[in-house]
């Protein structure tokens, strides 16, 4: 895992020679510029505000919705539960790239084109199964006795996943988060369907930016992703003592 990321970003700092002869190496003259050029580009911020925005619009409808959608599964007898639960999680086996085709239909008809609602819910869409599946697994370990004696309180349904349940799922909440981040971060075929204009491109799309017009410039390229890279290892480190304790 190492390997890849480190020649990735000491790539950023070698010239196209170099990085030729000895793409693993370190580097014999230190290149500043490729990486100076992309932090003053505005549009690299643009790019990485759209990223960041669509992420976490994703993250936190993926939770919410997700969240509550277990809850009911876990604590809430009704009938049809388990069918419910067993076609939610289809979507697990259902491959992305097969529903490109109605979901831009889907998405052109609702006007939500060139819009960051447009990556966003599609996302969060395909995000619940995993996310269902989790929740449910860790609610249905809660004690029972805790709901019933906040039940003799007068707390409902409603009233205690909000006071209770969420504020004692804090690790498989983390969990769910960075995972749901992490993939809307790095997701690429579908703000490719999805956004055509420019000023809404992510920080995937917006790579091809700094390829070079006739010739592919690595050293650039990778320069970019080294950098785009940084907000989502960040955002893991900060949630891995979480991610231990939900797993």
């Amino acid at each position: 895992i190492v390997i890849p990321l480190l020649a990735t970003i000491l790539g950023g700092f070698k010239s196209t020679g170099e990085l030729r002869v000895s793409p693993f190496g370190i580097p014999q003259s230190w290149e500043f510029e490729f990486y100076g050029e992309i932090l003053s580009d505005v549009n690299f911020w643009r790019y990485l505000w759209n990223s960041f925005l669509i992420s976490i619009l994703t993250v936190f409808l993926t939770v919410l919705l997700g969240s509550m959608a277990a809850y009911a599964f876990a604590q809430v007898r009704f009938f049809g539960s388990e069918f419910l639960f067993s076609y939610m999680l289809l979507g697990l086996m259902f491959p992305f790239a097969a529903a490109i085709m109605p979901l831009f239909l889907t998405v052109r008809d609702l006007g939500l084109l060139d819009t960051p609602w447009g990556v966003v819910l599609p996302q969060v869409a395909f995000g619940l199964a995993f996310s269902i599946m989790f929740f449910r697994t860790f609610f249905s370990q809660m004690p029972e006795e805790l709901f019933e004696a906040a039940r003799v309180d007068g707390c409902g349904y409603i009233k205690f996943f909000f006071l209770f349940t969420l504020p004692l799922s804090t690790p498989i909440l983390a969990t769910i988060a960075t995972f749901v981040f992490v993939q809307s971060w790095n997701n690429y075929l579908l703000p490719l369907i999805m956004l055509n204009d420019r000023d809404g491109y992510t920080w995937t799309l917006g790579a091809m930016d700094y390829r070079g017009e006739y010739t592919a410039e690595w050293n650039r390229t990778l320069a970019f992703v080294s950098a785009t890279l940084a907000p989502a290892v960040v955002f893991f480190l900060a949630a891995q003592k979480y991610i231990v304790a939900g797993l």
